[in-house]
Protein backbone atom coordinates (compact mmCIF):
# COMPACT_ATOMS: atom_id res chain seq x y z
CA UNK A 1 0.00 0.00 0.00
CA UNK A 2 1.41 3.54 -0.76
CA UNK A 3 1.82 6.75 1.50
CA UNK A 4 1.69 9.44 -0.38
CA UNK A 5 1.00 12.06 2.76
CA UNK A 6 0.81 12.01 6.32
CA UNK A 7 -1.93 12.50 9.16
CA UNK A 8 -3.87 11.01 11.85
CA UNK A 9 -6.58 8.90 9.55
CA UNK A 10 -3.19 7.49 7.74
CA UNK A 11 -1.81 7.10 11.37
CA UNK A 12 -4.85 5.10 12.03
CA UNK A 13 -5.76 3.05 9.02
CA UNK A 14 -2.35 1.50 8.42
CA UNK A 15 -2.88 -0.59 11.66
CA UNK A 16 -6.23 -2.11 10.21
CA UNK A 17 -4.27 -2.65 6.98
CA UNK A 18 -2.22 -4.66 8.93
CA UNK A 19 -4.22 -6.56 10.79
CA UNK A 20 -6.40 -7.50 7.33
CA UNK A 21 -2.85 -8.91 6.19
CA UNK A 22 -1.26 -5.89 3.92
CA UNK A 23 2.49 -5.13 5.80
CA UNK A 24 4.48 -3.01 2.90
CA UNK A 25 4.11 0.24 3.30
CA UNK A 26 5.41 1.89 -0.15
CA UNK A 27 6.85 5.83 -0.09
CA UNK A 28 7.92 7.77 -3.06
CA UNK A 29 10.16 10.06 -3.21
CA UNK A 30 9.89 11.22 -6.57
CA UNK A 31 6.80 12.30 -8.62
CA UNK A 32 7.00 15.73 -6.76
CA UNK A 33 3.36 17.26 -6.80
CA UNK A 34 1.48 13.85 -7.43
CA UNK A 35 3.25 10.83 -5.04
CA UNK A 36 6.35 12.26 -3.75
CA UNK A 37 6.02 12.70 0.28
CA UNK A 38 8.32 14.90 2.17
CA UNK A 39 11.30 13.39 4.55
CA UNK A 40 9.29 14.33 7.68
CA UNK A 41 6.08 12.61 6.71
CA UNK A 42 8.71 9.59 5.34
CA UNK A 43 10.10 8.99 8.81
CA UNK A 44 6.88 9.49 10.53
CA UNK A 45 5.63 6.67 8.41
CA UNK A 46 8.74 4.68 9.09
CA UNK A 47 8.21 4.55 12.53
CA UNK A 48 4.81 3.62 12.05
CA UNK A 49 5.66 0.55 10.23
CA UNK A 50 7.80 0.15 13.06
CA UNK A 51 5.63 -0.06 15.51
CA UNK A 52 3.45 -2.08 13.77
CA UNK A 53 6.04 -4.56 12.69
CA UNK A 54 5.28 -3.54 8.87
CA UNK A 55 8.09 -2.98 6.50
CA UNK A 56 9.07 0.24 4.87
CA UNK A 57 9.14 0.46 0.97
CA UNK A 58 10.81 3.09 -1.19
CA UNK A 59 11.23 4.33 -4.65
CA UNK A 60 14.43 6.01 -4.20
CA UNK A 61 15.00 9.23 -6.37
CA UNK A 62 15.58 13.09 -5.33
CA UNK A 63 12.12 14.19 -6.34
CA UNK A 64 12.68 17.94 -6.44
CA UNK A 65 15.92 17.67 -8.35
CA UNK A 66 14.31 15.01 -10.88
CA UNK A 67 11.40 18.42 -11.18
CA UNK A 68 13.99 21.03 -11.69
CA UNK A 69 15.93 18.95 -14.37
CA UNK A 70 13.07 17.96 -16.13
CA UNK A 71 11.78 22.01 -16.23
CA UNK A 72 15.72 22.57 -16.99
CA UNK A 73 15.77 20.27 -20.30
CA UNK A 74 12.38 20.84 -21.36
CA UNK A 75 13.14 24.82 -21.67
CA UNK A 76 16.33 23.32 -23.73
CA UNK A 77 13.97 21.83 -26.60
CA UNK A 78 15.20 18.04 -25.13
CA UNK A 79 11.44 16.95 -25.11
CA UNK A 80 11.85 13.54 -26.34
CA UNK A 81 12.28 10.33 -24.72
CA UNK A 82 16.28 11.14 -24.33
CA UNK A 83 15.01 13.88 -21.70
CA UNK A 84 13.59 11.28 -19.26
CA UNK A 85 16.95 9.77 -19.07
CA UNK A 86 18.95 12.84 -18.56
CA UNK A 87 16.79 13.88 -16.04
CA UNK A 88 17.12 11.52 -13.48
CA UNK A 89 20.86 10.48 -13.60
CA UNK A 90 22.44 7.90 -10.86
CA UNK A 91 23.10 10.56 -8.43
CA UNK A 92 19.34 11.74 -7.94
CA UNK A 93 18.94 7.85 -7.03
CA UNK A 94 21.94 7.39 -4.80
CA UNK A 95 21.25 10.06 -2.98
CA UNK A 96 17.48 9.27 -2.30
CA UNK A 97 18.83 5.22 -1.57
CA UNK A 98 20.83 7.08 1.10
CA UNK A 99 18.75 9.15 2.64
CA UNK A 100 16.41 6.30 2.92
CA UNK A 101 18.60 4.27 3.96
CA UNK A 102 19.63 6.61 7.11
CA UNK A 103 16.00 7.55 7.70
CA UNK A 104 15.21 4.03 8.35
CA UNK A 105 17.60 3.16 10.38
CA UNK A 106 16.68 6.50 12.64
CA UNK A 107 12.97 5.12 12.58
CA UNK A 108 13.99 1.01 13.41
CA UNK A 109 12.49 -0.57 10.66
CA UNK A 110 13.85 -2.73 8.04
CA UNK A 111 13.57 -0.83 4.54
CA UNK A 112 12.96 -2.84 1.18
CA UNK A 113 14.44 -0.25 -2.17
CA UNK A 114 12.70 -1.51 -5.28
CA UNK A 115 13.99 -1.04 -8.70
CA UNK A 116 17.47 -0.40 -7.71
CA UNK A 117 18.92 0.95 -10.91
CA UNK A 118 22.31 2.14 -10.90
CA UNK A 119 25.32 1.50 -8.47
CA UNK A 120 25.25 4.37 -6.93
CA UNK A 121 22.15 3.00 -5.16
CA UNK A 122 23.80 -0.49 -4.72
CA UNK A 123 26.52 1.20 -3.26
CA UNK A 124 24.34 2.41 -0.18
CA UNK A 125 22.64 -0.56 0.16
CA UNK A 126 25.53 -2.99 0.42
CA UNK A 127 26.71 -0.05 2.73
CA UNK A 128 24.10 0.10 5.21
CA UNK A 129 23.93 -4.09 5.25
CA UNK A 130 27.77 -3.86 6.01
CA UNK A 131 26.97 -1.41 9.13
CA UNK A 132 24.51 -4.34 10.04
CA UNK A 133 20.70 -2.17 8.63
CA UNK A 134 18.19 -4.40 7.92
CA UNK A 135 17.76 -3.06 3.62
CA UNK A 136 17.14 -4.85 0.47
CA UNK A 137 17.43 -3.76 -3.06
CA UNK A 138 16.02 -5.23 -6.13
CA UNK A 139 16.82 -4.73 -8.98
CA UNK A 140 14.44 -5.39 -12.27
CA UNK A 141 14.93 -7.44 -15.50
CA UNK A 142 15.36 -4.49 -17.86
CA UNK A 143 17.64 -2.67 -16.14
CA UNK A 144 19.77 -5.65 -16.02
CA UNK A 145 19.79 -6.56 -19.63
CA UNK A 146 18.73 -2.86 -21.35
CA UNK A 147 20.64 0.00 -21.61
CA UNK A 148 20.79 3.57 -21.61
CA UNK A 149 21.25 3.91 -25.62
CA UNK A 150 17.14 2.49 -25.82
CA UNK A 151 16.01 6.37 -25.57
CA UNK A 152 18.10 7.42 -28.28
CA UNK A 153 16.33 5.45 -30.73
CA UNK A 154 15.32 7.56 -33.48
CA UNK A 155 11.76 6.10 -33.91
CA UNK A 156 9.91 8.11 -30.84
CA UNK A 157 7.40 5.34 -30.03
CA UNK A 158 10.25 2.60 -29.74
CA UNK A 159 12.25 5.08 -27.29
CA UNK A 160 9.02 6.25 -25.26
CA UNK A 161 7.95 2.84 -24.79
CA UNK A 162 10.70 2.00 -23.02
CA UNK A 163 10.05 5.18 -20.72
CA UNK A 164 10.29 4.09 -16.53
CA UNK A 165 11.64 5.24 -13.35
CA UNK A 166 14.45 4.76 -12.59
CA UNK A 167 15.45 4.49 -16.32
CA UNK A 168 17.96 1.96 -17.85
CA UNK A 169 21.39 2.60 -17.10
CA UNK A 170 24.82 2.14 -18.80
CA UNK A 171 26.55 -1.19 -19.22
CA UNK A 172 28.69 -0.58 -16.32
CA UNK A 173 26.09 0.14 -14.14
CA UNK A 174 24.45 -2.82 -15.02
CA UNK A 175 27.39 -5.20 -14.15
CA UNK A 176 27.42 -4.04 -10.68
CA UNK A 177 23.81 -5.55 -10.37
CA UNK A 178 24.67 -8.95 -11.55
CA UNK A 179 27.93 -8.47 -8.79
CA UNK A 180 25.12 -7.60 -6.39
CA UNK A 181 22.97 -10.38 -7.06
CA UNK A 182 25.52 -13.05 -7.43
CA UNK A 183 27.29 -11.66 -3.42
CA UNK A 184 23.75 -10.96 -2.05
CA UNK A 185 23.61 -7.31 -1.49
CA UNK A 186 20.99 -6.94 -3.63
CA UNK A 187 18.08 -9.82 -3.03
CA UNK A 188 15.54 -9.89 -5.46
CA UNK A 189 14.52 -9.21 -9.26
CA UNK A 190 11.19 -8.06 -10.45
CA UNK A 191 9.46 -6.21 -13.21
CA UNK A 192 7.78 -2.97 -11.83
CA UNK A 193 5.12 -4.75 -14.95
CA UNK A 194 3.20 -1.23 -15.89
CA UNK A 195 2.05 -2.16 -19.18
CA UNK A 196 1.14 0.85 -20.89
CA UNK A 197 -0.18 0.72 -24.43
CA UNK A 198 1.82 2.72 -27.20
CA UNK A 199 -1.50 5.10 -27.58
CA UNK A 200 -0.77 5.76 -23.81
CA UNK A 201 3.07 6.87 -24.22
CA UNK A 202 1.94 9.45 -26.69
CA UNK A 203 0.82 11.34 -23.79
CA UNK A 204 4.10 12.39 -23.88
CA UNK A 205 4.51 13.60 -27.65
CA UNK A 206 4.88 17.15 -26.22
CA UNK A 207 7.13 16.47 -23.26
CA UNK A 208 8.70 13.46 -22.15
CA UNK A 209 7.59 14.37 -18.26
CA UNK A 210 4.12 13.20 -19.82
CA UNK A 211 4.88 10.14 -21.22
CA UNK A 212 3.46 7.21 -18.82
CA UNK A 213 6.27 5.38 -16.35
CA UNK A 214 6.41 2.06 -17.27
CA UNK A 215 6.96 -1.40 -18.69
CA UNK A 216 6.38 -4.54 -19.43
CA UNK A 217 8.36 -7.71 -18.25
CA UNK A 218 6.07 -10.49 -16.19
CA UNK A 219 5.89 -12.72 -18.82
CA UNK A 220 9.90 -12.43 -19.24
CA UNK A 221 10.84 -11.98 -16.16
CA UNK A 222 12.16 -15.83 -15.73
CA UNK A 223 12.95 -16.77 -19.28
CA UNK A 224 15.21 -13.57 -19.63
CA UNK A 225 16.86 -13.78 -16.13
CA UNK A 226 18.06 -17.78 -17.23
CA UNK A 227 19.54 -16.83 -20.60
CA UNK A 228 21.22 -13.72 -19.62
CA UNK A 229 22.08 -15.18 -15.94
CA UNK A 230 22.43 -18.91 -15.45
CA UNK A 231 23.20 -19.49 -18.69
CA UNK A 232 26.11 -16.85 -18.76
CA UNK A 233 27.35 -17.92 -15.18
CA UNK A 234 26.32 -15.00 -13.90
CA UNK A 235 23.88 -16.67 -11.60
CA UNK A 236 24.20 -20.23 -10.58
CA UNK A 237 20.34 -21.95 -10.67
CA UNK A 238 20.26 -22.02 -7.16
CA UNK A 239 20.85 -18.64 -7.02
CA UNK A 240 18.17 -17.80 -9.71
CA UNK A 241 15.47 -19.73 -7.36
CA UNK A 242 16.58 -17.48 -4.34
CA UNK A 243 16.16 -13.96 -6.46
CA UNK A 244 13.26 -15.19 -8.65
CA UNK A 245 11.32 -16.82 -5.16
CA UNK A 246 12.61 -17.75 -1.98
CA UNK A 247 14.12 -14.61 -0.80
CA UNK A 248 10.90 -12.19 -1.39
CA UNK A 249 9.16 -15.28 0.56
CA UNK A 250 11.62 -14.83 3.35
CA UNK A 251 11.90 -10.72 3.17
CA UNK A 252 7.75 -10.67 3.42
CA UNK A 253 7.65 -13.12 6.26
CA UNK A 254 5.73 -15.79 3.76
CA UNK A 255 8.09 -18.40 3.99
CA UNK A 256 7.89 -21.33 3.90
CA UNK A 257 4.01 -21.29 2.92
CA UNK A 258 5.84 -19.53 -0.69
CA UNK A 259 9.10 -20.11 -1.82
CA UNK A 260 9.91 -23.33 -0.58
CA UNK A 261 9.23 -27.30 -1.47
CA UNK A 262 8.48 -28.45 1.68
CA UNK A 263 5.52 -30.35 3.36
CA UNK A 264 2.66 -28.18 4.06
CA UNK A 265 4.02 -25.23 1.81
CA UNK A 266 1.63 -24.28 -1.35
CA UNK A 267 2.84 -26.50 -4.16
CA UNK A 268 3.07 -23.12 -5.96
CA UNK A 269 5.56 -24.30 -8.62
CA UNK A 270 7.25 -23.85 -12.25
CA UNK A 271 8.81 -26.79 -13.55
CA UNK A 272 11.67 -25.45 -15.81
CA UNK A 273 12.49 -26.74 -18.66
CA UNK A 274 16.20 -25.42 -20.20
CA UNK A 275 16.17 -26.52 -23.30
CA UNK A 276 13.01 -24.72 -24.63
CA UNK A 277 13.71 -21.72 -27.00
CA UNK A 278 11.96 -19.26 -28.49
CA UNK A 279 12.19 -15.67 -29.86
CA UNK A 280 10.61 -13.13 -27.77
CA UNK A 281 7.56 -11.57 -30.16
CA UNK A 282 5.04 -8.92 -29.28
CA UNK A 283 3.06 -10.86 -32.21
CA UNK A 284 3.42 -14.42 -29.92
CA UNK A 285 3.22 -12.59 -26.39
CA UNK A 286 0.56 -13.52 -23.87
CA UNK A 287 0.14 -9.95 -22.86
CA UNK A 288 -2.59 -8.31 -24.68
CA UNK A 289 0.19 -5.07 -24.81
CA UNK A 290 1.05 -4.14 -28.29
CA UNK A 291 4.93 -4.45 -28.27
CA UNK A 292 7.58 -5.88 -26.19
CA UNK A 293 10.72 -3.88 -24.73
CA UNK A 294 12.61 -7.54 -25.09
CA UNK A 295 11.33 -7.73 -28.50
CA UNK A 296 13.96 -10.14 -30.44
CA UNK A 297 15.82 -11.49 -27.23
CA UNK A 298 16.01 -15.45 -28.05
CA UNK A 299 15.34 -17.04 -24.80
CA UNK A 300 16.59 -20.49 -24.35
CA UNK A 301 14.36 -21.83 -21.54
CA UNK A 302 10.58 -21.59 -20.84
CA UNK A 303 8.23 -23.39 -17.97
CA UNK A 304 7.55 -26.71 -18.58
CA UNK A 305 4.42 -27.00 -16.03
CA UNK A 306 3.23 -24.30 -13.95
CA UNK A 307 1.30 -25.66 -10.68
CA UNK A 308 -1.23 -23.69 -8.34
CA UNK A 309 -1.06 -25.59 -4.62
CA UNK A 310 -0.54 -28.69 -6.34
CA UNK A 311 -2.83 -28.92 -9.54
CA UNK A 312 -1.15 -28.19 -12.90
CA UNK A 313 -2.93 -24.93 -14.15
CA UNK A 314 -0.44 -24.83 -17.33
CA UNK A 315 1.58 -27.29 -19.54
CA UNK A 316 3.69 -25.69 -22.56
CA UNK A 317 2.45 -26.32 -25.57
CA UNK A 318 -0.80 -27.21 -24.40
CA UNK A 319 -2.49 -24.32 -22.85
CA UNK A 320 -3.16 -21.50 -25.56
CA UNK A 321 -6.04 -19.63 -23.85
CA UNK A 322 -6.23 -17.67 -20.86
CA UNK A 323 -8.13 -20.18 -17.94
CA UNK A 324 -10.31 -18.61 -15.38
CA UNK A 325 -8.44 -17.50 -12.13
CA UNK A 326 -7.78 -18.78 -9.11
CA UNK A 327 -5.89 -16.75 -7.05
CA UNK A 328 -6.34 -16.20 -3.11
CA UNK A 329 -5.70 -13.52 -1.12
CA UNK A 330 -2.81 -14.67 1.20
CA UNK A 331 -2.57 -12.31 4.24
CA UNK A 332 0.68 -12.04 5.76
CA UNK A 333 2.06 -11.94 9.41
CA UNK A 334 3.78 -8.94 10.89
CA UNK A 335 6.73 -8.61 12.83
CA UNK A 336 9.35 -10.02 10.37
CA UNK A 337 12.41 -11.79 11.93
CA UNK A 338 13.95 -8.25 10.63
CA UNK A 339 11.36 -6.14 12.44
CA UNK A 340 12.07 -8.25 15.33
CA UNK A 341 15.40 -7.96 15.90
CA UNK A 342 15.86 -4.50 14.92
CA UNK A 343 13.14 -3.75 17.72
CA UNK A 344 16.04 -5.95 20.63
CA UNK A 345 18.77 -3.85 19.03
CA UNK A 346 17.02 -0.76 19.02
CA UNK A 347 15.96 -1.38 22.89
CA UNK A 348 19.47 -2.44 23.85
CA UNK A 349 20.95 0.52 22.65
CA UNK A 350 18.86 3.62 22.71
CA UNK A 351 20.43 6.87 24.52
CA UNK A 352 20.30 6.47 28.21
CA UNK A 353 20.52 9.24 30.20
CA UNK A 354 23.49 9.41 32.58
CA UNK A 355 22.60 9.60 36.28
CA UNK A 356 25.50 12.33 38.15
CA UNK A 357 25.40 13.25 42.12
CA UNK A 358 24.39 16.59 42.09
CA UNK A 359 27.52 17.35 44.20
CA UNK A 360 30.00 16.65 41.34
CA UNK A 361 27.85 18.51 38.86
CA UNK A 362 29.91 22.29 38.44
CA UNK A 363 27.16 25.01 39.81
CA UNK A 364 26.33 27.90 37.52
CA UNK A 365 27.87 31.03 37.51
Amino acid sequence: MAVTSWNEKIFNEMEEVVKRGVTTFKHFMAYKGALMIEDDEMYASFKRCGELGAMALVHAENGDIVAELQEKYMAAGLIGPEGHAYSRPPEVEGEAANRAIMIADAAGVPLYIVHVSCEQAHEAIRRGRQKGMRVFGEPLIQHLTLDESEYFNKDWDYAARRVMSPPFRSKEHQDGLWAGLAAGSLQVVATDHAAFSTEQKRMGLKGFPFIPNGTGGLEERLSVLWTKGVNTGRLTPNEFVAVTSTNIAKILNMYPQKGAILEGSDADIVVWDPTISKVVSAQTQKSIIDYNVFEGFEVNAQARYTLSRGDVVWEYGKNSQPQPGRGKFVRRKAQTAWNQSLSKWKALNTPRKIERDPMNIPSGV
